[in-house]
């Protein structure tokens, strides 16, 4: 990928004819074969980051389909004939307890439905997390396994940040970035190169059906691959944590400004849920929470999980819900209503332990515009909002962005060059005489700065490492 320089020198009258210039050649030319060339480069670091993404995000979308029938002896249960009421949740606490002495009960998940078991996660003596899964309707411990272990675990593990911490997380935010230029550079390819692929096409070349397949596919997916990249920034890193910033410099914030906590903070939402995969709401997870009043007369705690649910129904929270469980003397029981379908439903309401009565409240209308917008962005880029349609064209969006990083390295061996060559196509972008280039580039490496960083990287590296080693500009194909 290479930037040119100065402008090309005009091309020489031909020859018979003097006096009448020369044709010059059309500049669309020349721009098709350097966006190509960039989209050619671009692969090598959106391909493998979007097969991780992909296949990860396809089993995140069904990860409550997928988990009970790999794990159908701890999250699925048979509601006994003639009983409608299942066991009360702080019977189901005890049972954890009683099987795991010494454990710490950190949260309790909901049955989705009546033949799915109660969820409690729990922090071992020794730190480390478990999930706890409880016959709702006999209260019998069923089993525990570490939700970083399971199917989804893993897929959520690799789709933050590869399961390596922050230079995972800056790898998918590159190939992210990155993902944007080749979707922009994939559309002028299909649009100015439609000519090209008939006329391929009809004289049978080899590999012209696939291009075509490429491009039509590409055009299609490519919206939605716009549209999850948009939407799923405010996880990374570099990106997420500037914007975050700039937000809060002026009075707003992605997350939550939860000012309905009006004692001293206990801590925070997520902080509320170690070790565990529970669904938090993105808006929330940095929402505060409230310390119980304890009484001067030393009262005892009378409120339990039970009475918070009920609690929290009243206040209109939607099943299933998650609670965070108090760990402290002063903690509260944060009742979480996740809303999967509706992000607009999203509500947690943190209990009193001592008299059972709301201590506060805080859920999508006290967002700040800033986090209502992500909020609706994360239910969009997750496939649950809109009901099944979303789920659906989802699921098809992750195997359309798969086809794609097969079919296009596919292309490339069928017309790889024989010899030490990549068979890179060979094109410059005009940026000096291209205003609206050099500004698009700039624009999009100020928006995308991890992109910017990588972009005067490349072209550093081009101008004077890869020119100037015959070898290397050989194999790279530099213009």
């Amino acid at each position: 990928m290479s930037v040119e320089t100065r402008p090309p020198s005009p091309p020489p009258a031909p020859s018979g004819r003097p006096g009448r210039p020369a044709r010059r050649p059309r500049s669309s030319g020349g721009l098709f074969r350097a966006f190509w060339r960039w989209h050619f480069y671009a692969s090598f670091v959106v391909v493998p980051v979007m097969l991780v993404l992909s296949v990860t995000g396809l089993i995140y979308l069904f990860r409550f389909q997928l988990e009970p029938v790999l794990n159908p002896a701890l999250m699925q249960v048979e509601k006994p004939a003639g009983t409608d009421v299942a066991q009360p949740y702080a019977g189901q606490l005890r049972a954890v307890e009683e099987a795991h002495p010494g454990a710490e009960p950190v949260s309790l998940a909901e049955p989705r439905d009546a033949g799915r078991s109660t969820v409690v996660s729990v922090t071992m003596p020794d730190g480390e997390g478990r999930d706890v899964f409880v016959d709702p309707w006999t209260a019998e411990v069923l089993g525990d396994r570490d939700p970083d272990t399971t199917l989804s675990g893993y897929a959520i593990r690799l789709h933050a940040d590869l399961m390596s911490g922050r230079p995972g997380d800056l790898v998918m935010e590159l190939g992210t970035c990155w993902a944007i230029v080749m979707s922009l550079t994939g559309y002028y390819l299909f649009v100015r190169g439609r000519a090209a692929r008939r006329r391929r096409a009809r004289a049978g070349k080899r590999g012209a059906r696939l291009r075509a397949r490429h491009g039509v596919l590409g055009s299609v997916v490519g919206v939605g691959l716009l549209l999850m990249v948009v939407t799923g920034l405010p996880w990374t890193g570099v990106w997420g944590g500037t914007v975050q910033q700039l937000a809060t410099t002026s009075g707003s914030s992605m997350w939550s400004l939860d000012h309905g906590a009006e004692s001293a903070p206990l801590s925070t939402l997520d902080e509320s849920l170690p070790h565990s995969h529970a669904e938090v709401p993105w808006g929330m997870g940095e929402s505060e929470v409230p310390r119980s009043q304890a009484h001067e007369d030393g009262t005892v705690a009378v409120a339990n999980v039970d009475t918070a649910i009920e609690v929290a129904d009243g206040e209109g929270l939607r099943h299933p819900m998650t609670v965070a469980l108090p760990t402290q003397e002063d903690g509260t029981f944060s009742v979480i209503g996740y809303a999967f379908d509706a992000p607009s439903d999203e509500r947690t309401v943190h209990v009193d332990r001592f008299d059972g009565e709301v201590r506060s409240a805080y859920g999508y209308d006290d967002y700040p515009l800033l986090a209502q917008v992500v909020s609706q962005g994360i239910g969009v880029h997750e496939g649950r909002s809109l009901g099944g349609w979303t789920m659906a064209l989802a699921a098809a969006f992750c195997l359309g962005v798969v086809a794609l990083c097969v079919t296009g390295p596919l292309m490339w061996w069928r017309r790889r060059p024989s010899g030490p060559r990549l068979g890179a196509p060979r094109g410059r972008l005009p940026v000096r005489s291209s205003p609206v280039l050099a500004a698009g580039l700039v624009a999009l490496a100020v928006f995308l700065p991890v992109f910017g960083v990588s972009l005067v990287v490349v072209l550093l590296l081009d101008r004077f490492v890869l020119r100037r080693v015959p070898a290397l500009s050989d194999f790279f194909g530099t213009a």
